[in-house]
């Protein structure tokens, strides 16, 4: 086999090993300070679906968190404990993974009950929108679709099929969902590989 092909495969499933320690050292360092959060994005959704089916997970690049706007200090104060380093780009807080680190493979923070663009039609969950898992909290399955037919970007959509493919979503969902995420998830239901 070809060495090149050997050393991308390695380099691709370190990569995916990263993002795991980023996220329980991250969710490690919030359950240690005792401050309430839910793993969200697609961390979320690989909980989820590997319920089902662990071979239909997806990697991810990085790490989503919802926190509660009055715990954004001691959040803060724990992820930098644990040697993330604080920035807020492009309207985002995010701590990257030490001072070399990269903001698109950082942990990401969103609020709870807000909006993460202003004109979206629906705020985030709320904390209480959430369950323990067994290494962290994560959000409850109703709210981490919301969230995903929120964002409604191509990642989303292929998660939202991936639930919907291992079984997670079926067709009672829509009548569950104000509009337009109702029809958004119609969509996705009607037309799968669309």
């Amino acid at each position: 086999m070809d060495q090149a092909v050997i050393v991308g495969w390695e380099r691709a499933l370190m990569a995916a090993e990263k993002v795991k320690e980023r996220l329980r050292r991250a969710t490690r360092a919030l359950d240690g300070a005792g401050v309430p959060y839910a793993v969200v994005g697609g961390n979320a959704v690989a909980e989820w679906v590997a319920r089902m089916d662990d071979e239909a997970v997806r990697n991810t690049r990085d790490v989503d968190l919802l926190v509660r706007r009055a715990d954004f200090a001691a959040a803060r104060t724990a992820l930098e404990t644990a040697g993330f380093v604080y920035h807020h780009l492009w309207g985002v807080d995010v701590f990257i993974d030490g001072p070399q680190g990269k903001p698109s493979a950082g942990v990401h923070l969103l609020f709870a009950g807000e909006k993460v663009q202003a004109d979206d039609e629906h705020p985030c969950p709320e904390i209480d929108e959430s369950e323990r898992a067994a290494e962290f909290q994560v959000v409850a399955l109703p709210a981490l679709v919301r969230m995903k037919l929120l964002a409604w970007r191509d990642k989303d959509r292929t998660h939202l099929r991936d639930m919907i493919q291992v079984g997670l979503i079926d067709a009672t969902w829509p009548a569950r969902l104000p509009p337009p995420l109702a029809d958004r998830l119609q969509q996705l239901l009607d037309n799968p590989n669309g």
